[in-house]
C-alpha cells in the first residue's frame, strides 16, 4: 500500500496543515499574553529604587535633594551641589511576595505557581568630580528596569516557566552651574538589556536568551530661589530594546522578534529646609506607559497587534528629613503611584502591578569627616491584578515588595 503524499490538494495535507495552523495560533496567543515582550516589559517594573537614600524617602524630593552622587540618576543638574570628588556605593536586596493563583487550580497537573519572585539583589555606583566652580562631571552604573519571575513546575509550564528582562545603565553625565540660582545637567544612558524566556517542551526544557544595547538620555534643571530651597525637574527619554528568540510547534521553527520600550518619564521635585533640624521633600511624576502600545511582537514574520492595555501613570510622594543628632539624620517618606493598566481585570502575566503605595524609612550616619553610611527600608503594596488569558486565567492578590538598601558615600 502506497503512502499518502501530503500534497496541497490532498485532504490529509489540509487536515495536517489546519492542525499545525491551530497549534501555531494557540502558541502565538499564549506567547502574546505571557511573554514580557508583548506590549510591555518583563515583570513590568520601572523601579525608582536603586539602593540609595531615596529608598528611605519613597522617592520624595529625588530630583531636588542633591545630597550625594546618586543625583546622577535622578537629576544630573544636582551634581553642582556636590563639592570635590565623591563616590557612592549602594547595595539593595528586594524581596517580592507575589503569588499567582489559577482560577481553576489543578494540583495533579502542577497547580498554581505560588510566589513567583522571592529574593532579588540590586545596587548602584555613582561618582562625581567637581572640575571648577561651574562644571561637574559624573558617572553612574545602575539597574532599575525589569525583573525576573520564576513560575516553576506549574500547570502552564509548557507556556512559561521563567521570564526575565533586565536592564543595566552606564551613564556618563555633566552638570553646569549657570549662576547662583540655576544649574543644568544631562547624561547619556548606555543601556544593556538581557531577555530570557524558559518553558517546557516535549523534548525537554526550552530556553531562549538574547541581549541588546540601546541609548537613552537624561536632562535636568535645578533652581535655587534661596539657600534653603531647591526645585528640580528631570526628564528621562524612552529606551528601545530589540530581541530575537526561537520557539517551535513540534518540529516547526517559530522565530520571535520583539521590540520592548522602557517608558520616558518626567519628575518634578522640591526640597525645603524648614529649620536646622527639619527638611520636607516632595515629588510629582509621570511615566509614558501608553507608549507601549507601539511595541512590536512578530512571530514567524507575522505581526501581533492589538489595543494597548496600558495607560500613562502618575506619581506623588512626600517625605521629611530630621537631624536627630549631629551625626545622625533620619528619613521617612510616603508615595502613591497610579496603575498603568486601563483595566485591572485584564493584566499581563509577567506584569503583576496596579496602583501602589510606598512607605519608606531610613537613616544616614556621619561615620567620619569624609564618609557616611546609611540604611533604608521600604514597603510597597499594590492592587490585585487579574489575568484574563483563558490558558492560564488567574490573579495576583495584593502583590508586595520589600526593599533593603545600604549606602556608603566617601568624599575623596
Amino acid at each position: 500500500m502506497r503512502a499518502a503524499h501530503l500534497h496541497p490538494q490532498n485532504p490529509l495535507f489540509s487536515e495536517h496543515h489546519a492542525d499545525f495552523k491551530m497549534k501555531r495560533l494557540l502558541l502565538l496567543a499564549s506567547l502574546a499574553g505571557a511573554l514580557p515582550v508583548s506590549q510591555c516589559a518583563a515583570a513590568g517594573l520601572y523601579l525608582y529604587e536603586l539602593g540609595t537614600e531615596d529608598v528611605g524617602l519613597a522617592n520624595a524630593g529625588a530630583a531636588a535633594r542633591a545630597q550625594d552622587p546618586g543625583t546622577i540618576a535622578t537629576n544630573p543638574a544636582g551634581m553642582t551641589e556636590l563639592s570635590g570628588s565623591q563616590l557612592s556605593v549602594n547595595g539593595q536586596a528586594l524581596y517580592g511576595d507575589i503569588a499567582y493563583t489559577l482560577d481553576k487550580d489543578r494540583p495533579r497537573a502542577g497547580g498554581s505557581p505560588g510566589n513567583v519572585l522571592g529574593w532579588y539583589p540590586g545596587g548602584s555606583v555613582f561618582y562625581s568630580q567637581q572640575m571648577d566652580e561651574q562644571l561637574t562631571l559624573g558617572f553612574g552604573m545602575y539597574g532599575n528596569f525589569g525583573l525576573g519571575l520564576d513560575f516553576g513546575d506549574w500547570a502552564a509550564r509548557s507556556l512559561i516557566r521563567e521570564s526575565t528582562l533586565l536592564g543595566v545603565t552606564l551613564q556618563p553625565s555633566a552638570a553646569y552651574k549657570l549662576d547662583e540660582r540655576w544649574s543644568i545637567g544631562g547624561g547619556i544612558g548606555i543601556n544593556y538589556g538581557v531577555f530570557s524566556f524558559e518553558r517546557d517542551a516535549w523534548r525537554g526544557t526550552v530556553r531562549q536568551v538574547d541581549h541588546d544595547w540601546a541609548l537613552s538620555g537624561k536632562f535636568g534643571v535645578l533652581y535655587k530661589p534661596d539657600e534653603r530651597t531647591r526645585i528640580g525637574l528631570n526628564y528621562s527619554s524612552e529606551t528601545r530594546f530589540r530581541y530575537q528568540a526561537d520557539a517551535a510547534v513540534g518540529n516547526f521553527p517559530l522565530p520571535i522578534s520583539a521590540q520592548v520600550n522602557a517608558p520616558r518619564q518626567l519628575m518634578l521635585s522640591g526640597f525645603r529646609q524648614l529649620s536646622p533640624q527639619l527638611a520636607i521633600l516632595g515629588s510629582a511624576g509621570w511615566q509614558n506607559w501608553s507608549r507601549f502600545g507601539d511595541s512590536e511582537l512578530e512571530i514567524a514574520s507575522a505581526s501581533v497587534s492589538g489595543a494597548s492595555r496600558l495607560r500613562d501613570s502618575w506619581h506623588a510622594s512626600l517625605g521629611a528629613q530630621y537631624q536627630l543628632k549631629p551625626k545622625l539624620r533620619v528619613n521617612a517618606g510616603l508615595a502613591f503611584d497610579s496603575s498603568f493598566y486601563r483595566d485591572q481585570n485584564n493584566t499581563a502575566l509577567t506584569m503583576p502591578s496596579g496602583k501602589s503605595w510606598r512607605f519608606g524609612l531610613g537613616g544616614q550616619y556621619q561615620a567620619t569627616a569624609t564618609s557616611s553610611i546609611g540604611l533604608s527600608l521600604e514597603y510597597l503594596t499594590s492592587d490585585n491584578a487579574r489575568v484574563s488569558n483563558p490558558l492560564y486565567k488567574g490573579s495576583y492578590r495584593h502583590p508586595q515588595l520589600y526593599f533593603l538598601g545600604l549606602q556608603y558615600t566617601q568624599r575623596l
